[in-house]
């Protein structure tokens, strides 16, 4: 299992000098689906437990499979809070993305639960992560250095906040949530509104102008929009889901094949 060796990380390497890195987002958890994403050429997968119904239970076999296949394996996790950050990182997660950070305070909780003590507050616990017990120190080490702590931007106050939030030791990155917020702003899923796209915008100016890294997640399984976020300046990119990409193929070629026979 590739983890347990500690290795540097290349996701945070690439999130420092701002180098793209594309990975996906998974809700389906199949070995087979992660193997199948795997043959695509992504650097990373998200396994999300926010929004899908992965288990606890299921997270350190999916996060081995990821691993296992050449791949960084972070977890969205399901909420800002201690327990679910500890035990997905014991588990062996390469890094977590945290749900709905709003301002300065909470992008320092969410690092406090990640970093063992001077730095951070997690409770010490031995499980894949630290090889059983064999290997504490070289993880303790490994955290320090290499764990990857992003901040899903997915509220307005996030937005306004924003240069706070980059401002926190430990926040690697930030990942644009664009339901989220559209929906903070009062018009879920509509993200071509002008107020919407102002404080899209608000995010590219702060980024660049702090010299920070930008990430979304494009939920389209098409590459037009991927690419488009590559040609604005976004270097961690997640290129759409497991379900669109299998939902979005078979219904287009259904659909033609349906055509050719009416």
């Amino acid at each position: 299992m590739k983890h347990f060796s500690h290795n540097k990380s290349i996701l945070k390497s690439k999130l420092k000098n701002k180098e793209l890195s594309i990975g996906s987002w998974l809700t389906i958890p199949h070995q087979a689906v992660i193997e199948i994403l795997s043959t695509a050429g992504f650097e990373w997968l998200t396994i999300d437990m926010e929004h899908s119904p992965i288990s606890i239970e299921s997270i350190m076999n999916l996060i081995g499979h990821i691993q296992g296949n050449g791949m960084q394996a972070l977890v969205r996790v399901s909420k800002n809070e201690e327990v679910v950050i500890k035990r997905v990182l014991d588990a062996g997660a390469d890094g977590v993305i945290v749900p709905m950070i709003r301002n300065k305070e909470e992008a320092k909780q969410a690092v406090d639960y990640v970093k063992y003590p001077p730095i951070g507050k997690r409770g010490v616990g031995l499980n894949r992560a630290q090889k059983y017990g064999t290997a504490f120190d070289t993880y303790q080490e490994w955290v320090k250095d290499e764990v990857v702590v992003i901040a899903q931007i997915e509220h307005i106050d996030a937005v306004n906040n924003l240069e706070d939030i980059f401002s926190v030791p430990g926040i690697d990155g930030i990942i644009v949530g664009p339901y989220d917020l559209s929906a903070s702003m009062g018009y879920p899923g509509e993200y071509d509104r002008p107020d919407v796209q102002a404080a899209l915008l608000k995010i590219d100016e702060v980024a660049k102008k702090l010299d920070k890294p930008l990430g979304f997640h494009v939920i389209d399984s098409g590459y037009q929009k991927t690419l488009e976020k590559i040609n604005k300046g976004y270097s961690f990119l997640a290129f759409s889901l497991d379900f669109f990409f299998l939902g979005d193929k078979v219904r287009e070629e259904m659909k033609l094949l349906k055509s050719k026979l009416s």
